[in-house]
């Protein structure tokens, strides 16, 4: 085929092209694979091209892996020598012949000559591990998140951003006042909600005393019982309700978060750990303080199961002031018997503990020992 062209200076110019055989000329009554793929005029194909260390996306078109790493690297200002390219999603590493198989707007990492890419997982670690600003984290997260079509990278990118986002260090009401909608105006704090939080929780253990106390019919033992339940309810008062649980400003021993305000699943009553590793920062956004309202304050030994039966049980026949009720009182509102768990974690079924049968009643060889000091001394006056 001759085409005929003029320069610069106007001068005619002839141009010899050799194309491909058409259907008539190679005989096969079809095009040739090769004559489609790799024709002349082949068609560039439209792809999403980014760096390792930065996470926004640019559009490239090319019709061959030399024509994307040319355009890429002086897209992204990378050395040509040693430049490879590589799938964003699983790291596979694009070749002359894979390219063409690549599918349009593939997303894909160019990387210099000793860089290397395992997938999205490397784009996670690199994410928590950079020193960059948090803001630009959080940038590039939605940035990523904008044009994401898979539903399970789309919730941890933002399970991702939840995170990053972390307004956990402001305290005050002014400071952060999104986490404070829906709070009372009589809370100034974060600490103070969450100290109130918990107590509220614990102190609606004893509604269930109350309960049970409903169901007695015998006066003497309903007596001993109202005793018994308005003495836990005064060492209830002296721990403040045990509000301490839930405050990160309260030292490490009472609290059960960390000083930034993060909680860790202790797994279900019959687990030592949890196997998911849960956690959770209800300090962090308003989101993540609803959340937690889901979390439990599971007791190992059922309260309405098997602790107030215990109790009821130990009074038919007993006064309120033979009964243990410091053990009583660390099973229903202490961490001795409280475990702190995921909503997934909290297994609602029977837990068949029992209470510990020697603890129930306060020490006889106390008062054994007692009686017989009191008796030796008679014996000596005498």
């Amino acid at each position: 085929m001759l085409l005929h062209n003029r320069n610069t200076r106007g001068q005619r110019q002839t141009i010899t092209v050799c194309s491909q055989p058409t259907e008539e000329e190679d005989g096969s009554g079809s095009l040739s694979e090769d004559s489609a793929m790799f024709g002349l005029f082949r068609k560039n194909k439209p792809l999403k091209i980014r760096s390792r260390n930065d996470h926004r996306k640019y559009g490239v078109a090319a019709k061959d892996l030399k024509e994307l790493l040319k355009k890429g690297c002086r897209l992204l200002q990378l050395p040509l020598s040693g430049a490879h390219v590589c799938v964003y999603v699983d790291g596979t590493k694009v070749t002359d012949d894979f390219f063409p198989t690549l599918p349009d707007n593939t997303e894909l990492v160019l990387l210099s000559r000793d860089q290397t890419w395992s997938g999205v997982a490397c784009d996670i670690s690199h994410l928590l591990n950079t020193d960059q600003h948090a803001d630009g984290l959080i940038r590039a997260a939605k940035e990523l998140l904008s044009d994401e079509e898979s539903p399970k990278r789309r919730k941890i990118l933002s399970d991702l951003l939840q995170n990053l986002e972390d307004r956990s260090e402001l305290e005050d009401r002014e400071e952060d006042e999104d986490w404070f909608k829906g709070v009372d105006a009589r809370f100034k704090t974060k600490s103070a909600y969450m100290k109130f939080n918990c107590e509220s929780r614990i102190r609606g253990y004893m509604k269930e005393m109350d309960d049970a106390m409903k169901t007695i019919n015998k006066a003497k033992v309903k007596a001993e019982f109202q005793k018994a339940s308005n003495c836990l309810v005064e060492m209830l008062k002296a721990a403040n309700y045990n509000g301490c649980y839930f405050n990160r400003t309260e030292k490490e021993p009472h609290r059960l978060c960390t000083r930034e305000g993060w909680f860790t699943c202790q797994g279900s009553f019959d687990q030592e750990v949890c196997p998911s590793l849960h956690s959770i920062n209800p300090y962090s956004s308003r989101e993540g303080r609803i959340i937690f309202s889901t979390w439990n304050l599971d007791h190992r030994i059922e309260k309405k199961r098997s602790i107030i039966p215990a109790l009821l049980e130990a009074l038919q026949n007993h006064k309120s002031t033979d009964v243990n009720l410091n053990y009583f009182y660390c099973l229903l509102f202490t961490r001795e018997n409280l475990k702190l768990v995921h909503i997934v974690c909290h297994k609602k079924g029977a837990h068949n503990l029992l209470c510990d049968t020697k603890r129930i009643f306060k020490q006889a060889s106390c008062t054994d020992k007692g009686k017989q000091k009191a008796r030796g001394k008679r014996r000596r006056l005498m």
